[in-house]
């Protein structure tokens, strides 16, 4: 990583704007960064490590953003910090703008904007800046992996902090290890340990959960056992308790087996005493069933004799209604025959009420007659029925052509007064399109003024940005003249010195024995020397070099300078002199006669459709006009002829209606007539049949009632029984018969009399006897049933401990090994002698690398003396591993930093700060750091041993380095010659660069 220019502005203690060209310093190797105590020379690192991570070194981050603006700034100065850089082999520029409460663009007051970042990177073939992200966090993340250090890593790395390695050198071992776990991110080792740690809390938590199931498993045999069994008495992740619960639940099942034997023994014997017990129980029942059937019998018998007179006359009338029967056909049709003759005389005597008096005695056939006759005469009248429809339909085309007479007059009346007017709306219409026809010629005409005044107003435009730039140009190019023109000077200055001096500069390279490159001589009494100041030829090289690059950037700003000055007169000859307001405002006018002549001529088409739609219109009702004038015409013949049949049709109506209304009433009557006269006949005729079928039927009836043996119909009538009551005597006499067979069969039953004459059966006793031997039996099934059952259970639950057993040992095995493995890595295990634990172990190892880093530095600045060396041995009663102890060589003996004098600790400081630069560098994957700065502490050395530590830094310039020391010690001033001043005023602090390349 290679910083090449920072800007600041706003930020810290500088209020306005400055700049830190980091590769002028950078040439030098070795530079220095002084000021007077608050000028703002950590400011500056602060800066860079902002513009890189988004925050500042961890000892300043408190009030991130808003307390980051600086208090001399202007109230309209956003702070930003911009950083060019380059990193992995990339030039990258990163912009930060923190947080900022700017005043309100409207009103009083404040308002916050947000933070904001830019990451650029310059393409060295298009040879400009392309944007690569605006985010936050994509920006932090790009950094962090190109560099491959997080922030706190670069503070303790490129940003050697005051006073952090002397705290380091002198701490402890648990304030190492924080500090070397931050560097080296070792989390993932504290991780390890952590993992290990929960790993086996879970599994051990699993061994007992296990556990706890098996004793579970062991409470619940021993509420299955009956309480017979013992538990254990060990407690869950005790070692033992799987067999213990096993031993027990095999006593407990061997148990359960032998009362299951003996309650089954039980079983057997209760199931004989009960199968002679319902035996016996059953012949006592049957023996009671036939002495209870016997006596049933008896008592039926005996109701059957009392009932006999009552099943006798039941007999005699079932007889009687079955000779009844024989009668009952003639009897249904006499009634079907009278029946019949009710109905027909009603009908007569309805059809008759009907007609007129004078056919009230007429008989069937006179009804006949005058019936046919009404027919003949509603037979003539369908003649007039049709003139009578005739003159209907003559009557509705009279009203209809009176109707089309009107409706043709409002026609004519309207055409007449449309046509009225059209003279008066044609020569409107027309100037509508002569209007919108002019419009658009004019339109044409502006389209084509609009693009040159265009064109001029954006000539006018370039012209005014132009002249700005040529003035921009014209200062950039006068102070481009005088800073070649000051380059020039120093270098003729410095050549002019190194002249003066060159004698000093041949002598550095005079050697006893040798002549000397001027006179010969090889003597050299007394050789020139080299005073304070004195210039070198890389001195004067590099002022030749500052003189040439002063005058190619002068060339190409006066080349600047004319190329925007031929642009700015080719603008100005193409725009004129014109303001560009007033082009502006011409333009605009054109733009808005353009519209509004656009706007009228869009009416055109509009315009032209209305006209043709008018006259359109025009011949439509001059067509409806003519059209109504031959309709008037027509229904004049029309109307006469109409009139005429009208009244031809009436006189012939008139004579065939008669008295009625009209032609349809007088038809309606005659057919009503003649309809209720052939209903009146039709009704005679069905009486008189009616009257001849009941003559017949009642012949019938009284010679079958004598054949049957009545005396009369109506006895026969009497005697007939319905369906309901020939079955309800039917049943009784059914049941009579079969109660009395009945009766008789259990009579004569062997069985029912030998039961009969034995003593009455005890039941209550063979019942009594039958419950005991039940109770018995389902005891002692019951109790078969428990032992079974208890057997089975134990058997379940012995399988399933085993099966938890064998489920477990796995585990178990897994819990010893993680325990073992947690206790290592935490530095409890007997195993772990020093009592390290794995983050500590990891660090001594780095620790390790970075002692041996730090003496090779170390042993050049204490001139071989010290040698830094890492101790793991236990610190009191803490953990081993962090140590770090000195060698002095002077007297042989290992002892602790912490006896280092101050000048001594600040090179052992720097030489562990530098060590750990190399490690984490190499750590990070090997990202090289071009750019180290170094804060503080040079005021502890003397003079020989600040030569030493400045020879040990300007070393690193032979890996191609640059050092930054931060320093207010005045004699630094003397021996660092490229240097950034920060000076501090009462408008904020500003920076200055001096003696740099």
């Amino acid at each position: 990583m290679r910083l090449h220019r920072l800007d600041i502005t706003a930020f810290g203690p500088f209020g306005g704007s400055q700049t830190v060209d980091f590769g002028a310093l950078s040439a030098a190797g070795l530079f220095l960064l002084h000021g007077p105590t608050g000028a703002g020379k950590t400011s500056v690192l602060d800066a860079v490590c902002y513009a890189l991570y988004g925050a500042v070194p961890g000892a300043r981050q408190s009030g991130q953003g808003t307390t980051l603006r600086s208090d001399h700034a202007a109230a309209g100065t956003r702070t930003q910090v911009t950083l060019d850089l380059t990193v992995a082999g990339r030039r990258l520029e990163v912009t930060r703008l923190p947080p900022w409460e700017r005043p309100k663009k409207r009103g009083t007051g404040t308002t916050l904007d947000k933070a904001q970042s830019l990451l650029r990177e310059y393409d060295a073939a298009a040879g400009a800046w392309k944007d690569l992200s605006r985010s936050h966090q994509e920006i932090g993340e790009e950094i962090t992996q190109l560099l491959g250090m997080s922030r706190e890593q670069f503070c303790q790395v490129v940003l050697l902090p005051q006073g952090d390695f002397a705290r380091f050198l002198r701490a402890d071992a648990e304030a190492r290890g924080k500090l070397l776990g931050r560097l080296f991110d070792t989390h993932r080792f504290a991780e390890v340990e952590k993992r290990l740690a929960e790993r086996r809390r879970a599994t051990e938590a699993r061994v007992r959960e296990g556990d706890a199931a098996l004793l579970a498993d062991a409470h619940r045999m021993q509420q299955a056992a009956g309480d017979t069994m013992e538990l254990p008495e060990l407690a869950p992740g005790e070692p033992g308790l799987a067999q213990a619960v096993l031993t027990s639940a095999a006593v407990a099942r061997a148990t359960a087996r032998e009362q299951l034997t003996v309650a089954r023994c039980r079983l057997t014997a209760a199931e004989s005493a009960h199968a002679a017990a319902e035996a016996s129980l059953h012949r006592v029942r049957e023996v009671a069933r036939l002495q209870r059937r016997s006596a049933e019998a008896r008592e039926r018998a005996e109701r059957l004799a009392e009932r006999a007179g009552v099943h006798q006359e039941a007999h005699a009338r079932m007889e009687r209604g079955r000779k009844a029967g024989t009668v009952a056909p003639a009897l249904e049709l006499r009634e079907a025959a009278d029946a019949a003759h009710r109905r027909a005389a009603a009908a007569e005597a309805r059809a008759r009420a009907e007609l007129p008096a004078e056919f009230a005695d007429a008989g069937a056939a006179g009804l006949a007659a005058d019936a046919r006759r009404a027919a003949e005469e509603l037979g003539g009248l369908e003649s007039a029925r049709r003139a009578e429809r005739r003159l209907v339909d003559v009557v509705a085309e009279r009203g209809a052509a009176d109707r089309q007479e009107r409706a043709d007059d409002d026609m004519l009346q309207e055409a007449e007064a449309w046509l009225a007017g059209w003279e008066t709306a044609r020569p409107a219409l027309q100037t509508r399109i002569d209007t919108a026809q002019e419009a658009a010629a004019l339109a044409e005409r502006l389209a084509l003024r609009l693009e040159p005044a265009r064109q001029r107003l954006a000539a006018a435009r370039v012209r005014d940005s132009l002249a700005a730039d040529t003035e921009e140009a014209r200062r950039r190019a006068l102070a481009s003249a005088e800073a070649a023109a000051r380059a020039k000077d120093h270098w003729l200055d410095l050549k002019e010195q190194r002249l003066n001096g060159i004698a000093a500069e041949l002598a550095a390279s005079l050697a006893d024995g040798e002549p000397c490159a001027v006179c010969g001589a090889t003597e050299h009494p007394a050789p020139a020397r080299k005073v304070a100041g004195h210039v070198d030829r890389e001195a004067e090289e590099r002022a030749l070099g500052d003189h040439q690059t002063a005058e190619e950037r002068r060339g190409r700003d006066e080349r600047r300078l004319g190329a925007v000055r031929e642009e700015l007169a080719a603008a100005t000859a193409e725009a004129g002199d014109t303001p560009t307001a007033q082009l502006a405002d011409e333009a605009g006018e054109l733009e808005a006669e353009l519209a509004r002549a656009r706007r009228d001529a869009s009416a055109l088409h509009a315009a032209q459709q209305e006209l043709h739609r008018a006259e359109q219109e025009r011949e439509r009702r001059l067509s409806d006009r003519r059209q109504a004038e031959l309709r008037a015409t027509s229904r004049l013949a029309q109307r006469d002829n109409l009139d005429r049949q009208k009244a031809a049709l009436e006189a012939e109506l008139a004579e065939a209606r008669g008295t009625a209304e009209s032609v349809a009433a007088r038809a309606a009557q005659l057919e009503r007539r003649a309809a209720l006269l052939t209903e009146a006949a039709d009704a005679a005729r069905a009486a008189e049949d009616c009257a001849e079928r009941l003559k017949d039927a009642d012949g019938r009836l009284a010679e079958a009632a004598f054949r049957a043996g009545f005396d009369t119909p109506e006895a026969a009538s009497a005697a007939l029984l319905d369906d309901a009551a020939h079955r309800e005597l039917q049943r009784r006499l059914d049941a009579w018969h079969t109660e009395e067979a009945a009766v008789r069969a259990v009579l004569a039953e062997a069985d029912t009399a030998a039961a009969a004459g034995q003593p009455p059966a005890d039941l209550t006793a063979a019942e009594a006897a039958e419950a005991a031997a039940d109770r018995r039996l389902r005891e002692a099934a019951s109790a078969r049933d428990a032992a079974d059952r208890r057997c089975a259970e134990l058997d379940r639950l012995s399988a399933s401990a085993v099966t938890g057993m064998r489920r477990l040992a796995p585990l178990r095995e897994e819990y010893d090994r993680v325990a073992r493995l947690a206790t290592l890595t935490a530095g409890t295990s007997a195993d772990n002698e020093r009592k390290m634990r794995l983050e500590s172990y990891v660090l001594a190892a780095r620790l390790e690398q970075v002692a041996a880093a730090a003496t090779v530095r170390l042993r050049r600045m204490s001139s071989g003396r010290y040698t830094l060396v890492h101790s793991d041995d236990r610190a009191g009663r803490g953990r081993s591993g962090l140590g770090l102890h000195v060698v002095d060589a002077w007297t042989g003996r290992e002892r602790d930093t912490a006896t280092l004098s101050g000048g001594e600790t600040f090179f052992a400081s720097l030489a562990l700060a530098l060590g750990l630069a190399d490690v984490v560098t190499d750590e990070a994957g090997g990202v090289r750091l071009d750019t180290l700065f170094i804060d503080e502490g040079f005021g502890s050395l003397d003079d020989q041993t600040l030569d030493e530590v400045l020879d040990v830094l300007d070393s690193l310039r032979e890996r191609d380095r640059s050092v930054g020391i931060v320093s207010h010690v005045a004699d630094l001033r003397r021996r660092v010659h490229a240097q950034l001043e920060v000076v501090k005023g009462r408008s904020g602090s500003a920076v200055r660069l001096r003696g740099a390349g």
